[in-house]
Formats: structure tokens, sequence, C-alpha cells
């Protein structure tokens, strides 16, 4: 018996990447797809039990998307890539991760096993690809569930780059990737998986009896590969304080910019105040460290070529860590938006501590009622593209006038934006800390009639003061 669709692929292509929520799982966002080949005998169907090999722990299923191929496509454009698709199918990219230690990249071990590909038993034709509902079911319950419309890579994407270097035969199939939400299954577990209302692909997890032999690898477990299977492989890590220690960020928000600025030129840092820019919230105050982004002036046929889909600025921001500052380098161009409200509430959701940006601001009456410290150089209706291509991230960038580098540390309040080279951290906000204390002292005493003789800046007498009351 073969199966019910009568599929035969000559090939199977796997994406690793696609889904954004599983990419925020695995803590990256390609820049563009990878893949990986399955064999034709790991197709499977729905009713066949999935095999957890003697000696393994670790089988994951990963609920997805086949696209099944049905001309033949050899260099197509994006545009008339689903010309040459059939239709859409259910299907399962089951792997033990016991095995992922030998193969890592092609995972032909940990996934190209027998069966490990089982494919639903209905095609969906004359649908929206970018608008179609996949979910994925352990004992009944719903472990994954996701539109098309989370893609990072959308269907004539990947058939079109496929196409560029092979040729994609009828019946071949496209994995097009899991979102979130895979985990490890045990003997007794059934899976299924579900696309658009078609019926469930269904499988039983059962376990297999016949050991491996003793040449060639072996199953291997350690503690990474196990987080990965269950679906924490690599969470956003905790941003290393570094030198943003707790008493750090304290005494940089009790201080003012322009006290900082001070600190800094006491230093020979005199270039260190982003100019041109002001706060949408001048009420918010605002620490943290660079995470850059570059744009560069427009030029339509990059653009064309960077600007579309996950392209830089996106990513960028859905790599924001806790903690961080997105700066935006926009050459002081003020005829374009570099962001909206919509990135921006990713980037506060994110945990970002603020957005700086020498360009224009998208949908800036947004940003009263965003708790998100957000600086720009002016408001402006029009999207990046009609001024800007988004090229880069984590580079050292120019903004307002200020040499930024990734991991600096930005303060900013209602006057405007500091700089601060992380290795002088600690001593500029300790040293500010003091300086402000004692301008507090001096302002009190010019407000009880003080002149300014010796007080301003404190020597002599009114030092010896100053210190007998801290």
């Amino acid at each position: 018996m073969g199966h019910p669709l009568g599929l035969s692929p000559g090939k199977i292509v796997a994406v690793h990447l696609n889904y954004r929520s599983r990419a925020a799982e695995r803590g990256r966002v390609p820049a563009v797809p990878s893949y990986f080949l399955k064999p034709p005998t790991s197709l499977s169907w729905s009713g066949r039990p999935v095999v957890r090999p003697e000696g393994c722990e670790l089988l994951a299923f990963e609920g997805e998307i086949g696209i099944l191929i049905g001309s033949r496509a050899h260099r197509v454009p994006p545009g008339r890539a689903l010309e040459h698709v059939a239709g859409y199918v259910a299907a399962n990219d089951f792997g033990v991760y016991d095995f992922k230690h030998a193969d890592l990249g092609s995972n032909l071990r940990a996934k190209g096993q027998d069966g490990f590909t089982p494919v639903g038993s209905e095609l969906l034709t004359g649908v929206d690809p970018g608008r179609l509902w996949l979910r994925t079911y352990v004992n009944g319950e719903l472990a994954q569930e996701a539109c098309t419309d989370e893609l990072l890579f959308g269907f004539d994407l990947l058939v079109a780059d496929l196409s560029r270097y092979m040729t994609l035969e009828p019946g071949d199939l496209i994995l097009a990737g899991t979102p979130a939400g895979s985990t490890v299954v045990r003997p007794g577990d059934v899976v299924e998986v579900e696309l658009e209302g078609t019926a469930r692909l269904r499988n039983e997890v059962v376990a297999g009896h016949e050991p491996p032999a003793a040449y060639g690898v072996q199953p291997q477990v350690t503690e990474v590969t196990r987080a990965a299977a269950y679906g924490a492989a690599h969470p956003a890590p905790a941003l290393d304080p570094g030198p943003l220690t707790p008493e750090v960020v304290a005494a940089l928000r009790s201080v003012s910019t322009a006290t900082l600025s001070s600190q800094l030129r006491a230093r020979g840092i005199d270039h260190h105040f982003i100019e041109g820019v002001r706060p949408a919230r001048p009420d918010l105050r605002m620490v943290g460290v660079a995470r850059t982004l570059r744009y560069l002036p427009l030029r339509e046929d990059v653009f064309a070529e960077r600007g579309g889909g996950m392209n830089a600025q996106k990513r960028t921001v859905e790599e924001l860590q806790p903690g961080e500052v997105l700066v935006i380098s926009a050459r002081g161009e003020h005829g374009a938006g570099t962001l909206g409200d919509i990135l921006a509430m990713r980037a506060l959701r994110r945990g970002a501590a603020g957005v700086v940006t020498d360009g224009g601001l998208r949908d800036s009456p947004s940003f009263a009622s965003l708790d998100l410290p957000s600086y720009y150089g002016a408001a402006h209706a029009a999207v990046l593209g009609r001024r800007h291509v988004p090229m880069d991230s984590q580079v050292p960038v120019d903004c307002g006038g200020v040499l930024v580098c990734p991991g600096d540390v930005l303060v900013g309040d209602a006057e405007g934006v500091v700089v601060i080279p992380p290795a002088l951290v600690a001593e500029v906000a300790g040293d500010a800390a003091r300086q402000e204390d004692e301008e507090r002292f001096i302002l009190d005493r010019v407000s009880e009639g003080a002149s300014i003789d010796g007080l301003y800046p404190l020597k002599g007498a009114w030092r010896e003061a100053y210190e007998q009351q801290r």
C-alpha cells in the first residue's frame, strides 16, 4: 500500500526556521531561509506508527505544512512560483535529538529515519497560502497553533529560492517549517496535525525494540540537546548587566544628561550628546545598552533585494533583548519614517529600554501613550522605503553626529540623549551623582541668599560646610 495521495517525492526539502514564534524560541531570526533534505523513504501517512528507536529518549514532533510541487520549476521568480504548486498538505517532521550530534545541520540520522515524515491524505487547493491555519494536537490537546501570516519566508519565496539552483519536479515536497510548541513525545502518545480544517494527520508513537548496532554513531543526550528537544534550546538570554549593575542604573536614573555631559567632557569625551532628537515622552527616563541598526540612502534596486519581508529593521526588532536601546542611524534624514508604532510596540514587548533615531518617526502621535522612551529627529508619515534601505545591525553607527557602538550605554531625559563608553559608565555615574548632590547644596544656599563667590564651584569654607552636612 502506498500513500493515499499517491505521493512519491523525488526529494523532500525542509526549512530550518520559518515561523516567527519558533525563531523566538530558538533565539535567532534568519535573514534568509536554510534547508535540509529528508530521504523519500521517510515518507509516511496517517494511521502508521512512528517508531522511537531503541536507546533513544528525545523523539519530537513538528507540525508543518507541506508544499506539493505540481509542475517542473527551475529558476522561477517569486511572482510565478505558486503556479508550480499543486496544493498544500498537513505534515509532521519527526526527529530524534539523540542523533543531533551526528549530523548537525543536515539532520540526516535525526530526521531521515523511515516513517519520520507523515503527510496528510487531503490536498488543499484554491486557498490563500498567506492565511492558512496549522494546528498540532498531542493526545487531543492543542500543542501548536499558527497562521502562515507569521512566516518569515512565504511559500512563493521558498519555491523560487530553491528553484534557483535545483530543479523541483512534480511530486517533490517542501516542508515549510514549524511554529513554536514542538516538544518531546513518548510511546503511547498520539500526535495529530490539522491544516485549515482538513482531516487530521494522525500518528501514534511506538517503541522500537531493536538495539542499535555497535558500529556507527550511537544515541547521545546532553543537557543542551534535552533542552532543545523540549522546546527551550536557546531562550532569549538575560542581558548581561556588564557595567549596568542595579546601583549604576539607579545612579544614572537620578542624574540629568547635563551632569553626565560635564562628567564625560572632564574625561575628554566631547562628542557624546546625540544632536537634533527630541523625546516623544519627556516624562520618561531611559537607561540601556545600544543595539544598532543602520539605514543607507535609498537605491531602488538594493531596496528591492533588502527592503522587503523580514528585513534588517524587523530582524533587529525581533532580536532586541531586555534592557537594550534600539539606535537607528538614518543619517539625519527627516524625509521618511524610520520606525512606526507597531514595531515600537514589539520592541516594548521584547523588553527594550528605549528607541533613538535621528530620522523620522512614523505614527508619532501614538508614541505619546506608549511607555517606551523614544527620541526622534522629526515626525513623518511616509514609510522608510521613501528614503532609506535597512542595511545591517550591530555595527558602529552615526546617530545625531555621535558614534554609537553596540554595547554603549545610553541615558535619556527630557533634554536629550548621551552616549557613555561602557568602560567609563560606573565611574561617570558615581561622580555625576556626587556632582548633583553638591549642586543641590549650592542651589539651596543660593536660594537662601548666599553669594556664589566661593560657593559655585565649592571652595574653602563652603566646601567644608558641604562635607560636614553630608
